[in-house]
């Protein structure tokens, strides 16, 4: 296959061509009622292989920038076996359908956020495969959650029966609340008009009375801008600034110095494959790209840190202030969301398989994030 010059035009609108020759396939075969299959077939060997892959971040942010580069070092990486085509969010699937045009075989792979999966349907047990309310506060625990206790295998159970691979998680931030109103406790959310991104957290948020709305990132700061929400929960301060959050909002809204984020401290995303594709790379390639992930979530984690600090300041030049919830505030939230994280496990049984582990890893002595009575009134029905 000819290799990509991807600095040259052409070489551009060739990558556009394949993905709309995949999107007439992916089209056709659903139309006749067809299995989806991948744009080259299983019988091709994986060398000279060019695989499309979109993030859910958009262009112009550390988030997409990352990504990018990350895909653009895979060919080299791969001895030119593997290269990914990388394209940001919204260009060839609308976010919340990223994972229905990577089974049917539009995209080769994602770089998604599993919390869509629950709001949509499709996966409900997706609410407890990322970051929820008063959950595991580190990024470490969830490291344990996936690579100790089982979760990587559990969610490619899963991913699978849609007709995905999981290759493996990867982190990002913590995520924060951007206000015009000033908060200063949960009260001070009641009648608010909130963005959340649906599900378990904005079932948190509708708890304490606030008035939640689900929109795709690409909505959030446009929705500040005019006013049509009040406030909006988005990612970190780094991505947030890249998306003009500091021209759009007046407070940033962070927990006490004890828990910075109550609502999803550890935001994670996902990469993983139309299963076919998967299936087709060779045995070494499939274990190369599954270390390439963890390697990218390393390097997606340090970015966005690093990026950060220069965000702070800019938040600060810009005039926003940073307003910080109470003590209080977090044994009510946690309150508030203890028995909801029961009754979304108890939803069906793969939610209620993942929330166990979850349940184990804060269980663990040096975790010790819940102790056995804090959970003796619930009950787990797997």
């Amino acid at each position: 296959m000819k290799q990509v010059n991807k600095t040259d035009p052409m070489a551009k609108a060739g990558a556009a061509d394949l993905v709309r020759r995949r999107v007439l396939f992916a089209t056709a075969a659903i139309g006749a009622g067809a299995m989806a299959a991948p744009f080259i077939g299983n019988a091709q060997v994986s060398k000279g292989r060019k695989l499309t892959i979109q993030s859910l971040w958009t262009e112009n942010t550390i988030g997409y920038r990352t990504f990018k580069g990350w895909c653009e070092s895979i060919g080299e990486l791969t001895g030119g076996e593997v290269e990914f085509i990388p394209f940001a969010g919204g260009t060839v699937s609308e976010i919340f359908d990223m994972m229905t045009a990577t089974a049917a075989g539009v995209l080769d792979g994602m770089h998604w956020v599993p919390h869509y999966t629950a709001i949509t349907g499709a996966m409900p047990a997706g609410a407890f495969l990322t970051s929820f309310p008063m959950g595991l506060p580190h990024p470490h625990q969830w490291d344990m959650l996936f690579d100790s206790y089982g979760g990587t295998e559990l969610a490619r159970e899963l991913y699978a029966r849609h007709g995905l691979h999981f290759v493996g998680h990867v982190h990002h931030d913590l995520n924060l609340i951007h206000s015009n109103k000033p908060i200063h406790s949960l009260d001070d959310f009641r009648g608010l008009n909130l963005r959340m991104p649906g599900g378990l957290i904005a079932d948190c948020f509708e708890a304490i009375g606030a008035r939640t709305i689900t929109l795709a990132g690409s909505e959030v700061q446009p929705a500040l801008a005019s006013g049509a929400i009040d406030a909006a929960d988005f990612t970190g301060p780094a991505m947030n600034y890249d998306l003009g959050f500091a021209e759009v909002s007046k407070y940033i809204v962070m927990g006490p110095t004890s828990t910075p984020c109550l609502h999803q401290p550890v935001d994670l995303t996902i990469v993983a494959f139309n299963k076919v594709v998967w299936d087709s790379l060779a045995p070494a390639t499939q274990n190369l790209l599954t270390e390439l992930v963890r390697s990218f979530s390393v390097n997606h984690f340090t970015a966005h840190q690093k990026a950060n600090i220069d965000a702070w300041a800019r938040f600060a030049e810009a005039g926003v202030e940073v307003t910080r919830l109470t003590e209080e505030d977090v044994e009510r939230f946690r309150k508030i969301a203890l028995p909801l994280w029961f009754e979304w496990a108890n939803r069906d049984q793969d939610s209620a398989r993942v929330f166990k582990l979850h349940l184990e890893v804060m269980l663990n002595p040096a975790v010790a994030y819940i102790s056995p009575d804090d959970i003796k009134d619930f009950e787990l029905k797997l």
